[in-house]
């Protein structure tokens, strides 16, 4: 393990102690004199909605911002963390939900990437690699240190990133949304590592919006709304309910309502779809289905079995193998293809998977996202020249009708919660009025109060005689929006149920081959 420095600390004080943390962006009042106790052996959780500041908080805390005021102890004495190197010296870490790791290179190399012991390797990899086993044993880590990280599946890759944590010594382990990307059965694993993590004196702060994993695995919970710390409770104490008040500031419906689906005529036809990726691997195998107006049919599967080649392909971003897609009357093929453009105008809107790398351009202003592939349109323009008065209001309207935050049509992408970019894009997408919408992961990264806000707009927009496709790793998601369900694994269909006859766990089996 990493030697780390002299921590003279009173053993009885609160593992982290944040005092009136305030931080500003420009006009954007990120952290409002936040105060935070996190005691040592705990896991703590931290909530609010997307803009409510955590994300913020914890990155004073590591680092990467510094407040503009306020105090942070560390075990009773308080640090000063101008950069991430101070927070490791003060024994902190944090997971985050974009893993920073190097595909190429194996679980050893990554995790003593930064602290090699010296220009000579041979003589420190060995002892890395007998201490790199010791932990992985002693927290149930079970991950193969000479194995290639990017050949590892997404819940592998965030225990080498705890791994590499433990062996830089952190005491305190932040995780940002760690579930995100993870399956049920991986994310099931990762709280039986953080419940060894607790039972052996570490402390962890989980950042999540997902109230249910609050309820299964922390101590304490702290909620965050509009920057301001709104409560702090013992979890035993609340409430999936009283906390999801506390993070929207009123009371959340507890059910959607859905009328039974008025199904039509079918909207998008796909025969005997394959696609391949890009090093030349198909991950589209032979698929065919129908979606029909009216109706919201789900893709349930874990991440990497196609879903994403898939709906990449029908929306014209990825060419076809072979198979044919009908959409808007027309027939796309391998010998006829058609791209993003051309789609558009058949009447088809995509809402990507990965908002950051195709959903917008995080150095784009808002007004510019919220017109991203439809800039052509002669409403957009005065004579030759785009027409920014006219695209500035429009993008206010979006942000006012969507609740997008802060409505502020210049800001870039890159300023707002990842809630807020997801909004922004569904606004986008959704007013274009089209006949199908494929929609993948509509609420990766998405707080409580957004879900049900999306979920809501979806629904009407199926009740309007729309054609939805979803791609979702959410099964509850799956389950509570689709009228029909279809199961992927690698790359071919493998099962299709009415969400009245599915359970968790009959999906989790399809979804895992199993079944």
């Amino acid at each position: 393990m990493v030697a780390s420095p002299a921590r003279q600390r009173d053993a009885t004080a609160p593992a982290v102690e944040l005092r009136g943390i305030d931080k500003r962006f420009g006009t954007v009042h990120a952290n409002r004199s936040v105060d935070l106790v996190v005691q040592r052996g705990h896991i703590h959780g931290l909530i609010g909605e997307n803009g409510a500041g955590k994300s913020t908080l914890m990155s004073i805390l590591y680092g990467f911002y510094t407040a503009d005021s306020g105090d942070i102890l560390v075990g009773g004495k308080e640090v000063r963390i101008a950069e991430s190197r101070d927070a490791i010296a003060a024994g902190i870490e944090m997971v985050h939900q974009h893993f920073m790791l190097v595909d190429p290179m194996t679980v050893l190399e990554n995790v003593i990437l930064g602290v090699e012991g010296g220009a000579l390797l041979r003589r420190h990899v060995p002892k890395a690699r007998e201490e790199l086993r010791r932990i992985s044993a002693e927290y149930g880590l079970n991950v193969d240190p000479d194995a290639v990280v990017g050949d590892l599946p997404v819940g592998a890759q965030q225990r080498v990133e705890i791994l590499k944590a433990l062996y830089r010594g952190a005491e305190i382990l932040i995780l940002d949304e760690p579930t995100g990307v993870l399956t049920p059965q991986e994310a099931t694993d990762l709280f039986r590592v953080l419940a060894a993590l607790r039972a052996q004196g570490k402390t962890v702060i989980l950042v999540t919006h997902k109230l249910r994993e609050i309820m299964a695995i922390t101590d304490r919970v702290s909620v965050m709304r509009a920057g301001q710390m709104v409560g702090h409770r013992d979890t035993a104490d609340t409430s999936r309910e009283e906390l999801g008040e506390l993070m929207i500031g009123r009371k959340l419906a507890t059910r959607l309502d859905k009328a039974p689906a008025n199904i039509g005529a079918v909207a998008l036809e796909v025969r005997g779809l394959s696609v391949r990726d890009i090093q030349g691997v198909q991950r589209v195998k032979d698929v065919s289905f129908a979606v029909r107006a009216g109706e919201i049919v789900g893709i349930a599967g874990v991440s990497g079995n196609g879903q994403t080649e898939l709906m990449e392909a029908l929306a014209g971003m990825r060419r076809l193998e072979a198979g044919s897609v009908t959409v808007g009357g027309a027939t796309v093929s391998a010998e006829h293809p058609a791209f993003a453009d051309r789609l558009r105008k058949l009447g088809m809107a995509h809402v990507p998977e990965d908002r950051l790398r195709t959903g917008l351009v995080p150095a784009f202003a808002a007004r510019e996202s919220a017109i991203l592939g439809y800039q052509d349109d002669p409403m957009y323009s005065r004579g030759p020249l785009l027409d920014w008065p006219g695209i500035d209001r429009h993008t206010q309207g979006l942000m006012e009708k969507y609740e997008v935050k802060p409505p502020i049509s210049r800001l870039r992408g890159a300023l707002f919660s990842g809630g807020n970019q997801q909004k922004l894009i569904m606004a986008r997408e959704m007013e274009r009025d089209p006949t199908v919408l494929l929609v993948g992961q509509p609420t990766r990264g998405v707080d409580i109060g957004g879900i049900d806000f999306i979920h809501r707009r979806l629904i009407a927009m199926r009740d309007r005689g729309k054609a939805i496709l979803l791609v979702s790793v959410e099964l509850d998601e799956i389950l509570r929006l689709s009228d029909r369900i279809l199961v992927m694994f690698d790359g071919r269909l493998v099962g299709e149920l009415l969400p009245e006859n599915a359970d968790e766990r009959q999906l989790g089996l399809l979804m895992a081959g199993a079944a």
